[in-house]
Protein backbone atom coordinates (compact mmCIF):
# COMPACT_ATOMS: atom_id res chain seq x y z
CA UNK A 1 0.00 0.00 0.00
CA UNK A 2 2.93 2.35 0.66
CA UNK A 3 5.18 1.67 -2.34
CA UNK A 4 3.70 4.55 -4.36
CA UNK A 5 3.53 8.02 -2.86
CA UNK A 6 0.62 9.01 -5.12
CA UNK A 7 -2.29 7.26 -6.81
CA UNK A 8 -1.33 4.46 -9.18
CA UNK A 9 -1.61 5.39 -12.85
CA UNK A 10 -3.08 1.94 -13.53
CA UNK A 11 -4.03 -1.01 -11.36
CA UNK A 12 -4.39 -4.32 -13.17
CA UNK A 13 -6.35 -6.98 -11.28
CA UNK A 14 -5.98 -10.30 -13.08
CA UNK A 15 -6.96 -13.88 -12.57
CA UNK A 16 -4.08 -16.29 -13.15
CA UNK A 17 -5.01 -19.67 -14.66
CA UNK A 18 -6.13 -19.24 -18.29
CA UNK A 19 -6.07 -15.43 -17.93
CA UNK A 20 -2.60 -14.14 -17.09
CA UNK A 21 -1.14 -17.65 -17.46
CA UNK A 22 -1.83 -19.64 -20.64
CA UNK A 23 -1.33 -23.32 -19.88
CA UNK A 24 -1.50 -24.09 -23.61
CA UNK A 25 1.47 -21.82 -24.37
CA UNK A 26 4.49 -24.02 -23.72
CA UNK A 27 6.86 -21.12 -24.49
CA UNK A 28 4.96 -18.76 -22.15
CA UNK A 29 5.34 -16.14 -24.84
CA UNK A 30 2.20 -14.08 -24.12
CA UNK A 31 3.14 -13.97 -20.41
CA UNK A 32 6.68 -12.86 -21.26
CA UNK A 33 5.26 -10.17 -23.55
CA UNK A 34 3.18 -8.84 -20.67
CA UNK A 35 6.15 -9.03 -18.28
CA UNK A 36 8.28 -6.90 -20.59
CA UNK A 37 5.49 -4.34 -21.04
CA UNK A 38 4.82 -4.07 -17.32
CA UNK A 39 8.43 -3.77 -16.14
CA UNK A 40 9.36 -1.34 -18.92
CA UNK A 41 6.36 0.97 -18.66
CA UNK A 42 4.27 0.42 -15.53
CA UNK A 43 6.09 -1.04 -12.54
CA UNK A 44 7.40 2.34 -11.36
CA UNK A 45 3.99 4.05 -11.07
CA UNK A 46 1.30 1.36 -11.26
CA UNK A 47 0.05 -1.64 -9.29
CA UNK A 48 -0.20 -5.29 -10.31
CA UNK A 49 -2.72 -7.44 -8.45
CA UNK A 50 -3.15 -11.18 -8.94
CA UNK A 51 -6.62 -12.44 -7.98
CA UNK A 52 -6.74 -16.23 -8.02
CA UNK A 53 -8.86 -19.07 -6.79
CA UNK A 54 -5.67 -20.88 -5.85
CA UNK A 55 -4.67 -21.32 -2.23
CA UNK A 56 -1.27 -19.95 -1.14
CA UNK A 57 0.18 -23.46 -1.59
CA UNK A 58 -0.96 -23.83 -5.20
CA UNK A 59 -0.17 -20.20 -5.98
CA UNK A 60 3.45 -20.70 -4.91
CA UNK A 61 3.63 -23.88 -7.00
CA UNK A 62 2.49 -21.95 -10.07
CA UNK A 63 5.16 -19.31 -9.45
CA UNK A 64 7.79 -22.06 -9.61
CA UNK A 65 6.39 -23.36 -12.90
CA UNK A 66 5.81 -20.15 -14.84
CA UNK A 67 7.82 -16.94 -15.47
CA UNK A 68 5.45 -14.79 -13.40
CA UNK A 69 6.10 -11.32 -12.08
CA UNK A 70 5.79 -10.50 -8.37
CA UNK A 71 2.52 -8.63 -7.82
CA UNK A 72 2.11 -5.72 -5.42
CA UNK A 73 -1.00 -7.38 -3.98
CA UNK A 74 -2.12 -11.02 -4.06
CA UNK A 75 -5.76 -12.01 -3.62
CA UNK A 76 -6.02 -15.77 -3.12
CA UNK A 77 -8.52 -18.50 -2.29
CA UNK A 78 -11.32 -16.86 -4.31
CA UNK A 79 -11.03 -13.50 -2.58
CA UNK A 80 -10.73 -14.75 0.99
CA UNK A 81 -7.05 -13.88 1.52
CA UNK A 82 -5.28 -10.61 0.72
CA UNK A 83 -1.52 -10.21 1.08
CA UNK A 84 0.95 -7.44 0.21
CA UNK A 85 4.30 -7.40 -1.53
CA UNK A 86 7.03 -9.94 -2.07
CA UNK A 87 6.76 -11.09 1.58
CA UNK A 88 3.01 -11.63 1.24
CA UNK A 89 2.06 -9.80 4.44
CA UNK A 90 -1.59 -10.66 5.27
CA UNK A 91 -4.32 -8.01 5.60
CA UNK A 92 -5.75 -8.62 9.08
CA UNK A 93 -8.55 -6.10 8.51
CA UNK A 94 -9.91 -8.30 5.72
CA UNK A 95 -9.90 -11.30 8.06
CA UNK A 96 -12.10 -9.36 10.52
CA UNK A 97 -14.57 -8.56 7.74
CA UNK A 98 -14.87 -12.21 6.73
CA UNK A 99 -15.41 -13.52 10.25
CA UNK A 100 -18.91 -12.02 10.31
CA UNK A 101 -21.66 -14.71 10.27
CA UNK A 102 -19.16 -17.43 9.33
CA UNK A 103 -18.52 -20.78 10.99
CA UNK A 104 -16.35 -23.16 9.01
CA UNK A 105 -17.29 -26.18 11.12
CA UNK A 106 -21.00 -25.73 10.39
CA UNK A 107 -20.25 -25.28 6.68
CA UNK A 108 -18.36 -28.59 6.61
CA UNK A 109 -21.11 -30.33 8.57
CA UNK A 110 -23.87 -29.19 6.21
CA UNK A 111 -21.85 -29.85 3.04
CA UNK A 112 -21.11 -33.41 4.19
CA UNK A 113 -24.81 -34.20 3.75
CA UNK A 114 -24.47 -33.88 -0.04
CA UNK A 115 -22.98 -36.99 -1.64
CA UNK A 116 -22.53 -35.09 -4.91
CA UNK A 117 -19.74 -33.02 -3.33
CA UNK A 118 -16.17 -34.34 -3.30
CA UNK A 119 -13.80 -32.40 -1.01
CA UNK A 120 -10.77 -30.85 -2.69
CA UNK A 121 -7.25 -31.33 -1.31
CA UNK A 122 -6.57 -30.21 2.26
CA UNK A 123 -4.35 -27.40 0.97
CA UNK A 124 -7.43 -25.89 -0.69
CA UNK A 125 -9.48 -25.80 2.51
CA UNK A 126 -8.77 -22.37 3.95
CA UNK A 127 -10.02 -20.46 7.03
CA UNK A 128 -12.71 -18.74 4.95
CA UNK A 129 -13.08 -21.14 2.03
CA UNK A 130 -14.39 -24.70 1.86
CA UNK A 131 -13.92 -26.25 -1.58
CA UNK A 132 -15.38 -29.22 -3.44
CA UNK A 133 -15.59 -30.81 -6.85
CA UNK A 134 -19.01 -31.42 -8.39
CA UNK A 135 -20.30 -32.68 -11.73
CA UNK A 136 -21.62 -29.94 -13.97
CA UNK A 137 -25.15 -31.36 -14.26
CA UNK A 138 -25.52 -31.48 -10.47
CA UNK A 139 -24.13 -28.05 -9.65
CA UNK A 140 -27.26 -25.89 -9.93
CA UNK A 141 -29.53 -28.08 -7.79
CA UNK A 142 -26.90 -28.68 -5.11
CA UNK A 143 -26.00 -25.00 -4.94
CA UNK A 144 -29.65 -24.08 -4.29
CA UNK A 145 -30.20 -26.76 -1.63
CA UNK A 146 -26.86 -26.05 0.04
CA UNK A 147 -27.61 -22.34 0.24
CA UNK A 148 -30.94 -23.03 1.93
CA UNK A 149 -29.39 -25.38 4.50
CA UNK A 150 -26.73 -22.79 5.41
CA UNK A 151 -29.38 -20.12 5.84
CA UNK A 152 -31.33 -22.38 8.20
CA UNK A 153 -28.18 -22.72 10.32
CA UNK A 154 -27.86 -18.95 10.60
CA UNK A 155 -24.91 -18.53 8.23
CA UNK A 156 -24.63 -15.94 5.48
CA UNK A 157 -22.55 -17.65 2.81
CA UNK A 158 -21.74 -17.31 -0.86
CA UNK A 159 -21.47 -20.35 -3.12
CA UNK A 160 -19.41 -19.98 -6.29
CA UNK A 161 -19.38 -22.54 -9.08
CA UNK A 162 -16.63 -22.16 -11.68
CA UNK A 163 -14.50 -23.99 -14.18
CA UNK A 164 -17.23 -26.57 -14.78
CA UNK A 165 -16.13 -28.51 -11.71
CA UNK A 166 -15.18 -26.31 -8.71
CA UNK A 167 -17.63 -25.34 -5.98
CA UNK A 168 -16.42 -22.96 -3.26
CA UNK A 169 -18.30 -21.92 -0.14
CA UNK A 170 -17.23 -18.55 1.27
CA UNK A 171 -18.49 -15.92 3.70
CA UNK A 172 -21.06 -13.66 2.00
CA UNK A 173 -18.65 -10.75 2.24
CA UNK A 174 -15.89 -12.65 0.43
CA UNK A 175 -15.10 -13.11 -3.24
CA UNK A 176 -12.84 -11.56 -5.81
CA UNK A 177 -15.17 -8.61 -6.34
CA UNK A 178 -15.56 -7.80 -2.65
CA UNK A 179 -11.81 -8.08 -2.12
CA UNK A 180 -11.24 -5.53 -4.90
CA UNK A 181 -13.96 -3.24 -3.50
CA UNK A 182 -12.24 -3.46 -0.10
CA UNK A 183 -8.90 -2.47 -1.67
CA UNK A 184 -10.49 0.44 -3.54
CA UNK A 185 -12.05 1.67 -0.30
CA UNK A 186 -8.73 1.33 1.49
CA UNK A 187 -6.85 3.25 -1.21
CA UNK A 188 -9.54 5.94 -1.28
CA UNK A 189 -9.27 6.42 2.49
CA UNK A 190 -5.61 7.44 2.11
CA UNK A 191 -6.14 9.49 -1.03
CA UNK A 192 -4.53 6.97 -3.39
CA UNK A 193 -7.43 5.50 -5.39
CA UNK A 194 -5.87 4.30 -8.68
CA UNK A 195 -6.58 6.52 -11.67
CA UNK A 196 -7.73 3.50 -13.69
CA UNK A 197 -8.40 -0.13 -12.80
CA UNK A 198 -8.47 -2.94 -15.37
CA UNK A 199 -9.93 -6.30 -14.30
CA UNK A 200 -9.17 -9.46 -16.28
CA UNK A 201 -10.75 -12.91 -16.12
CA UNK A 202 -11.91 -16.04 -17.87
CA UNK A 203 -14.30 -17.96 -15.56
CA UNK A 204 -17.34 -17.71 -13.31
CA UNK A 205 -15.42 -16.82 -10.17
CA UNK A 206 -14.13 -13.71 -11.99
CA UNK A 207 -17.62 -12.32 -12.72
CA UNK A 208 -17.72 -10.25 -9.54
CA UNK A 209 -14.62 -8.32 -10.64
CA UNK A 210 -16.58 -6.90 -13.57
CA UNK A 211 -19.36 -5.68 -11.25
CA UNK A 212 -17.16 -3.19 -9.39
CA UNK A 213 -18.13 0.39 -10.34
CA UNK A 214 -15.95 2.39 -12.72
CA UNK A 215 -13.51 -0.40 -13.64
CA UNK A 216 -12.49 -1.40 -17.14
CA UNK A 217 -12.74 -5.11 -17.85
CA UNK A 218 -11.50 -7.71 -20.31
CA UNK A 219 -12.76 -11.23 -20.75
CA UNK A 220 -9.94 -12.99 -22.59
CA UNK A 221 -10.82 -14.71 -25.87
CA UNK A 222 -10.69 -18.14 -24.22
CA UNK A 223 -13.19 -17.13 -21.51
CA UNK A 224 -15.49 -19.93 -20.39
CA UNK A 225 -19.19 -20.13 -21.18
CA UNK A 226 -20.21 -19.34 -17.58
CA UNK A 227 -18.50 -15.92 -17.69
CA UNK A 228 -19.76 -15.08 -21.17
CA UNK A 229 -23.29 -15.99 -20.08
CA UNK A 230 -22.99 -13.77 -17.00
CA UNK A 231 -21.84 -10.93 -19.24
CA UNK A 232 -24.74 -11.42 -21.66
CA UNK A 233 -27.24 -11.35 -18.80
CA UNK A 234 -25.70 -8.56 -16.70
CA UNK A 235 -23.29 -6.33 -18.59
CA UNK A 236 -23.76 -6.61 -22.35
CA UNK A 237 -24.35 -2.85 -22.67
CA UNK A 238 -21.33 -1.89 -20.58
CA UNK A 239 -18.84 -0.38 -23.03
CA UNK A 240 -16.09 -0.62 -20.40
CA UNK A 241 -16.05 -4.43 -20.69
CA UNK A 242 -14.74 -6.18 -23.80
CA UNK A 243 -14.36 -9.75 -24.96
CA UNK A 244 -10.80 -9.80 -26.33
CA UNK A 245 -9.86 -11.51 -29.57
CA UNK A 246 -6.54 -12.63 -28.03
CA UNK A 247 -5.89 -15.33 -25.46
CA UNK A 248 -4.77 -14.83 -21.89
CA UNK A 249 -2.05 -12.20 -21.27
CA UNK A 250 -2.18 -11.15 -24.92
CA UNK A 251 -5.84 -10.25 -24.35
CA UNK A 252 -4.84 -8.11 -21.35
CA UNK A 253 -2.34 -6.20 -23.50
CA UNK A 254 -5.07 -5.79 -26.12
CA UNK A 255 -7.41 -4.29 -23.50
CA UNK A 256 -4.77 -1.79 -22.32
CA UNK A 257 -4.59 -0.49 -25.88
CA UNK A 258 -8.34 -0.64 -26.51
CA UNK A 259 -9.13 1.52 -23.47
CA UNK A 260 -6.09 3.81 -23.97
CA UNK A 261 -4.85 3.08 -20.45
CA UNK A 262 -1.20 3.58 -21.36
CA UNK A 263 1.54 2.04 -23.56
CA UNK A 264 0.38 -1.26 -25.06
CA UNK A 265 3.34 -2.33 -27.17
CA UNK A 266 5.70 -4.78 -25.50
CA UNK A 267 9.38 -4.53 -26.41
CA UNK A 268 9.09 -8.20 -27.35
CA UNK A 269 6.81 -7.11 -30.20
CA UNK A 270 9.20 -4.44 -31.54
CA UNK A 271 11.47 -5.73 -34.29
CA UNK A 272 14.05 -2.95 -33.94
CA UNK A 273 13.73 -2.84 -30.14
CA UNK A 274 17.31 -1.65 -29.60
CA UNK A 275 16.46 1.64 -31.30
CA UNK A 276 13.05 2.09 -29.71
CA UNK A 277 12.57 5.52 -28.18
CA UNK A 278 12.72 6.02 -24.42
CA UNK A 279 10.21 7.96 -22.38
CA UNK A 280 11.90 10.51 -20.07
CA UNK A 281 13.53 8.71 -17.14
CA UNK A 282 12.20 5.33 -18.33
CA UNK A 283 14.71 3.28 -16.43
CA UNK A 284 12.62 0.12 -16.61
CA UNK A 285 12.58 0.41 -20.40
CA UNK A 286 16.40 0.44 -20.46
CA UNK A 287 16.67 -2.60 -18.15
CA UNK A 288 14.12 -4.64 -20.11
CA UNK A 289 15.72 -3.66 -23.42
CA UNK A 290 19.20 -4.82 -22.42
CA UNK A 291 18.12 -8.20 -21.06
CA UNK A 292 15.84 -8.81 -24.03
CA UNK A 293 18.90 -8.21 -26.19
CA UNK A 294 20.86 -10.64 -23.99
CA UNK A 295 18.23 -13.35 -24.56
CA UNK A 296 18.09 -12.77 -28.30
CA UNK A 297 21.90 -12.69 -28.52
CA UNK A 298 22.17 -16.14 -27.01
CA UNK A 299 19.32 -17.38 -29.23
CA UNK A 300 21.05 -15.82 -32.29
CA UNK A 301 17.97 -13.72 -33.03
CA UNK A 302 19.91 -10.45 -33.45
CA UNK A 303 22.85 -9.61 -35.67
CA UNK A 304 26.33 -10.04 -34.16
CA UNK A 305 27.09 -6.40 -34.97
CA UNK A 306 24.42 -5.33 -32.45
CA UNK A 307 26.83 -5.92 -29.57
CA UNK A 308 29.15 -3.16 -30.74
CA UNK A 309 26.18 -0.81 -30.98
CA UNK A 310 25.10 -1.70 -27.45
CA UNK A 311 28.56 -1.17 -25.93
CA UNK A 312 28.06 2.56 -26.35
CA UNK A 313 25.58 2.42 -23.46
CA UNK A 314 28.18 1.07 -21.01
CA UNK A 315 30.71 3.26 -19.26
CA UNK A 316 34.22 1.89 -20.12
CA UNK A 317 35.36 2.33 -16.51
CA UNK A 318 32.19 0.79 -15.07
CA UNK A 319 32.36 -2.33 -12.91
CA UNK A 320 30.44 -5.62 -13.11
CA UNK A 321 30.35 -7.93 -10.07
CA UNK A 322 29.30 -11.46 -11.03
CA UNK A 323 27.10 -13.46 -8.61
CA UNK A 324 30.15 -15.65 -7.92
CA UNK A 325 31.98 -12.57 -6.59
CA UNK A 326 34.27 -12.23 -9.62
CA UNK A 327 34.76 -8.58 -10.59
CA UNK A 328 35.69 -7.08 -13.94
CA UNK A 329 35.01 -4.01 -16.05
CA UNK A 330 31.67 -3.65 -17.79
CA UNK A 331 33.56 -3.49 -21.07
CA UNK A 332 35.23 -6.87 -20.43
CA UNK A 333 31.90 -8.34 -19.30
CA UNK A 334 30.27 -7.34 -22.57
CA UNK A 335 33.19 -8.79 -24.51
CA UNK A 336 32.73 -12.07 -22.65
CA UNK A 337 29.17 -12.23 -23.95
CA UNK A 338 30.50 -12.41 -27.50
CA UNK A 339 31.53 -16.05 -27.23
CA UNK A 340 28.01 -17.00 -26.10
CA UNK A 341 26.40 -15.86 -29.35
CA UNK A 342 23.88 -18.49 -30.42
CA UNK A 343 24.73 -20.97 -27.65
CA UNK A 344 20.99 -21.26 -26.87
CA UNK A 345 19.81 -21.26 -30.48
CA UNK A 346 16.73 -23.49 -30.89
CA UNK A 347 16.53 -24.12 -27.15
CA UNK A 348 13.85 -23.18 -24.64
CA UNK A 349 15.88 -20.28 -23.33
CA UNK A 350 14.29 -17.09 -21.96
CA UNK A 351 15.40 -14.11 -19.87
CA UNK A 352 13.14 -11.73 -17.98
CA UNK A 353 13.37 -9.16 -15.21
CA UNK A 354 11.08 -8.72 -12.21
CA UNK A 355 10.49 -5.99 -9.60
CA UNK A 356 12.43 -3.29 -11.45
CA UNK A 357 12.48 -0.47 -8.89
CA UNK A 358 14.52 2.67 -9.72
CA UNK A 359 15.46 5.31 -7.16
CA UNK A 360 16.90 8.66 -8.14
CA UNK A 361 20.20 9.27 -6.33
CA UNK A 362 21.35 12.38 -8.17
CA UNK A 363 20.17 14.95 -10.68
CA UNK A 364 20.96 12.57 -13.54
CA UNK A 365 21.60 9.16 -11.93
CA UNK A 366 19.54 6.24 -10.65
CA UNK A 367 20.04 3.21 -8.43
CA UNK A 368 17.99 0.33 -9.82
CA UNK A 369 17.23 -2.98 -8.09
CA UNK A 370 15.61 -5.95 -9.80
CA UNK A 371 15.56 -9.72 -10.19
CA UNK A 372 17.13 -11.10 -13.35
CA UNK A 373 15.82 -14.54 -14.32
CA UNK A 374 17.01 -17.10 -16.85
CA UNK A 375 15.13 -20.19 -17.96
CA UNK A 376 17.04 -22.85 -19.87
CA UNK A 377 15.02 -26.01 -20.39
CA UNK A 378 13.97 -27.04 -16.88
CA UNK A 379 16.69 -25.02 -15.14
CA UNK A 380 15.76 -21.65 -13.61
CA UNK A 381 18.37 -19.26 -12.26
CA UNK A 382 17.92 -15.90 -10.59
CA UNK A 383 20.15 -13.11 -9.35
CA UNK A 384 19.26 -10.04 -7.31
CA UNK A 385 20.78 -7.24 -9.35
CA UNK A 386 21.72 -3.70 -8.37
CA UNK A 387 22.70 -1.26 -11.12
CA UNK A 388 23.64 2.40 -11.33
CA UNK A 389 22.63 4.25 -14.49
CA UNK A 390 23.11 7.88 -15.45
CA UNK A 391 21.96 10.18 -18.18
CA UNK A 392 24.52 10.67 -20.95
CA UNK A 393 23.18 14.16 -21.48
CA UNK A 394 23.89 16.53 -18.59
CA UNK A 395 20.64 18.26 -19.46
CA UNK A 396 18.69 15.12 -18.57
CA UNK A 397 18.23 13.61 -22.02
CA UNK A 398 16.76 10.19 -22.68
CA UNK A 399 19.96 8.24 -23.40
CA UNK A 400 21.27 6.30 -20.42
CA UNK A 401 24.68 4.87 -19.54
CA UNK A 402 25.34 1.87 -17.29
CA UNK A 403 27.96 2.64 -14.62
CA UNK A 404 27.88 -0.33 -12.27
CA UNK A 405 26.19 -3.76 -12.02
CA UNK A 406 26.33 -6.03 -8.96
CA UNK A 407 24.60 -9.43 -8.84
CA UNK A 408 24.07 -12.01 -6.08
CA UNK A 409 22.48 -15.44 -6.39
CA UNK A 410 18.86 -15.91 -5.34
CA UNK A 411 16.28 -18.68 -5.21
CA UNK A 412 18.78 -21.49 -4.69
CA UNK A 413 20.71 -20.67 -7.85
CA UNK A 414 24.06 -22.45 -7.83
CA UNK A 415 27.50 -20.92 -8.03
CA UNK A 416 28.79 -23.90 -10.03
CA UNK A 417 26.61 -22.71 -12.90
CA UNK A 418 28.59 -19.47 -13.20
CA UNK A 419 29.94 -20.33 -16.64
CA UNK A 420 26.42 -20.25 -18.09
CA UNK A 421 25.73 -16.80 -16.59
CA UNK A 422 28.08 -14.35 -18.30
CA UNK A 423 26.02 -11.25 -17.45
Amino acid sequence: MDRLSISARLMIVSDLDHTMVDHHDSENFSLLRFNALWEANYRHDSLLVFSTGRSPTLYKELRKEKPMLTPDITIMSVGTEITYGHSMVPDEGWVDVLNQKWDKNIVIEEASKFSELTPQAESEQRPHKVSFYIQKDKAQAVTKALSESMERRGLDVKIIYSGGIDLDILPQGAGKGQALAYLHKKFKSIGKLPTNTLVCGDSGNDAELFSIPDVFGVMVSNAQEELLQWHAENAKDNSKIIHASERCAAGIIQAIGHFNLGPSTSLRDVKDFLNSSLEPESIGHEIVKFYLFYEKWRRAEVEESCLDHLKIAFNPSGVFVHPSGFEQSLSDSLNSIRKHYGDSRGKQYRVWVNRVLPMKIGSDSWLVKFEKWELSGEERLCSWTTAILSSKDSNGGNELAWLHVHQTWLEGSKAELSSTWPF
